[in-house]
């Protein structure tokens, strides 16, 4: 029998029709959530990735302000940008796009957004806050993939996790969102010895490693929720090659799990929407903190 598919499409389509009428209601009473995007150099992916992020602010009624710099940029005119944008009250989330050219410090970048308008989570102060369980902004993904667990009826709390892949920006903070939601969790990474061990005992698997179609169904307890993070290109010689695919091999993946997110239309979706979601969440704020 058959996973039953987790929807990214489908239930991005439903956050972002609620985000919509939150923002027209925000946008009522006189403010109009706004992120503004910085890209540095011409990566392919990156600019795509761009395109889609500004998209989805103008379909959601949000505002976006796109900056685009060549790949030698000297570091120092994009940070004068976001201490710019930072002081901006009419910008509520900053992005810099990544991968950034080698001559950039990614950490100095990151950490010169505002922490008020750190709409990808990446901010050490709001990484902080989500390992002590404070408020915080979730990094995107992650907080997309709880989202898809939640809407599958997936039952997190007790539930035995295991994580493929440490990143900070989704093996890390996707460990500590499980965490707070009562998860057992465990992380593996390229120094883990005898993976398989720890994926099938896994109640929920997330992989996120970036190697396409790494996880078999072998590797895979029977009746568990996997959530496919990777995007990749189905490697020369094998069928269907350049095809996109994940870090998952769905065909032998779909027929052992209960449950299973397709690549694409699965935890893509989820990460542009949740960073809308955190734009206009920042923008709440500053309704908040105006009295409006």
């Amino acid at each position: 029998m058959s996973a039953r598919i987790l929807d990214g499409n489908a239930l991005s389509a439903d956050v972002r029709a609620q985000l919509a009428e939150s923002v027209k209601e925000i946008k009522a009473r006189g403010i109009t959530p706004c992120l503004a995007v910085i890209l540095v150099g011409d990566n392919p992916a990156s600019a795509v990735y761009v395109r889609n992020k500004v998209a989805g602010c103008e379909k959601a009624g949000m505002r976006s302000l796109r900056f685009d710099f060549p790949s030698d940029t000297d570091p120092k005119v994009v940070l004068d940008k976001i201490a710019e944008l930072n002081a901006d009250e009419g910008v509520h989330g900053i992005l810099v796009q990544l991968p950034l050219p080698p001559q950039f410090e990614e950490k100095e970048v990151l950490e010169a957004i505002s922490v008020d308008k750190d709409v990808d989570g990446f901010h050490a102060e709001n990484v902080g806050r989500l390992s002590q369980g404070q408020r915080a902004f979730f990094p995107c993904t992650p907080h997309g993939v709880m989202k898809l667990l939640a809407a599958g009826d997936v039952d997190v709390a007790g539930a035995d996790a295991v994580v493929i892949g440490r990143s900070n920006i989704v093996g890390k903070p996707m460990a500590m969102l499980l965490t707070q939601a009562g998860a057992t969790v465990t992380v593996c990474h390229s120094k883990t010895r005898d993976l398989p061990a720890h994926t099938r005992r896994a109640d929920i698997l997330i992989v996120a490693i970036g190697r396409p179609m790494f996880v078999t169904g072998g590797m895979v307890k029977p009746g568990a929720a996997v959530i496919d993070v990777g995007m990749n290109r189905i490697p020369a010689g094998l069928p269907n090659e350049g095809k996109l695919c994940g870090d998952v091999d769905f065909e032998s993946v779909k027929d052992v799990a209960g449950a299973i997110t397709p690549v694409p239309g699965g935890v893509g979706p989820m990460t542009i929407t949740m960073l809308l979601a955190n734009t206009l969440e920042s923008a709440q704020r500053v309704a908040a903190r105006k009295g409006v």
